[in-house]
């Protein structure tokens, strides 16, 4: 109940200020609801475990969802130089995120799930990761804050540097799709440069969201590979919520579904994410982030500064 109140306000806001991403406006209202003084105790008592729930099963419904936004005859469509540029981006931003993470001496966990998020696609990615490696739930919090930061970041700084870098709205949008975290995000920054750039940076960036479920599978075997536990206690491979994610977006590019039905998917994705992630923001304590969120959010800044600028290499390189 609590979160489909935050959820309804988060999409009132999102409504009337159509530049913010109603995702990052769910986290937002779920940090300040956490942290007020007139309903911290409220969210830390009686409605933590329905939002404990939301973070993280309606999480997983959320990313079998997103498969619908993502057709495989699209991502195709941009070439087969693009599609490398793009899996470049993402295995180097992902790498590099990890070692700057683990440079300012945060547990590999944290690192392990920012570069998930910052590399392939936010919020989604994190559960995933989550998931597979068995991380805690409280463990994806920080994770998710720092990425919706930053998002939210690039919707402010990135329209302010096209002109300055001289860019054509199509390499405006390509470096959007390669570079921005969430889906929602994406959306709002490239909007501000015409349906040309929205239209590449859709299609760039679900090319990196496709690449969730080879991630998460990779990580999957290593964890399996390198843990010392009984193997029927571990997590499989890969989890039902990704292959429900890979069936998704197998049917999508089926072309079997109206756009009706697109558009309906697509909206309980978003109440699912939406919902999951104020639950997830709930979860933050502004005093514990304070107390460790420094070093963090200097390294989230620092990987954010590496993914723009491979983005904006493989951009460059996708319109020249």
């Amino acid at each position: 109940m609590t979160a489909a109140v935050a959820l309804a306000v988060a999409f009132a806001l999102h409504a009337a200020v159509p530049v913010l991403p109603a995702m990052t406006v769910a986290v937002a209202l779920g940090l300040l609801a956490a942290n007020l003084p007139g309903t911290a105790v409220w969210i830390a008592g009686r409605a933590r475990p329905g939002l404990d729930f939301a973070g993280k099963h309606l999480m997983r419904g959320g990313i079998i969802l997103l498969g619908l936004k993502v057709s495989i005859m699209d991502i195709v469509g941009l070439g087969w130089l693009a599609m490398v540029l793009v899996t470049g981006v993402v295995l180097l931003s992902f790498a590099g995120t990890y070692l700057l993470v683990r440079l300012f001496r945060l547990p590999r966990e944290t690192a392990l799930l920012v570069a998930t998020g910052f590399s392939i696609c936010g919020a989604s990615a994190i559960g995933a990761m989550a998931a597979v490696r068995r991380i805690r739930h409280v463990d994806t919090v920080l994770p998710v804050a720092l990425v919706t930061l930053c998002g939210t970041l690039a919707i402010g700084l990135l329209p302010l540097l096209m002109h300055p870098l001289q860019l054509s709205p199509e390499a405006f949008g390509a470096w959007t799709g390669a570079s921005v975290h969430d889906v929602g995000q994406v959306v709002a920054t490239a909007q501000t440069a015409g349906t040309a750039a929205l239209g590449i940076a859709v299609v760039v960036k679900l090319t990196r969201v496709l690449l969730l479920a080879p991630v998460v599978a990779v990580a999957g075997l290593h964890h399996r590979a390198s843990s010392t536990a009984d193997q029927q206690a571990l997590p499989p491979v890969v989890p039902l919520f990704v292959i429900g994610f890979v069936a998704m977006v197998g049917l999508r590019s089926t072309g079997w579904l109206s756009a009706g039905w697109l558009e309906a998917g697509a909206g309980l994705q978003d109440v699912l994410l939406g919902a999951a992630l104020f639950g997830l923001g709930s979860a933050v304590r502004i005093r514990t982030l304070l107390h460790t969120g420094a070093r963090a959010l200097l390294a989230a800044l620092a990987a954010w500064l590496l993914i723009a600028l491979l983005g904006l290499a493989a951009a460059l390189l996708i319109t020249a």
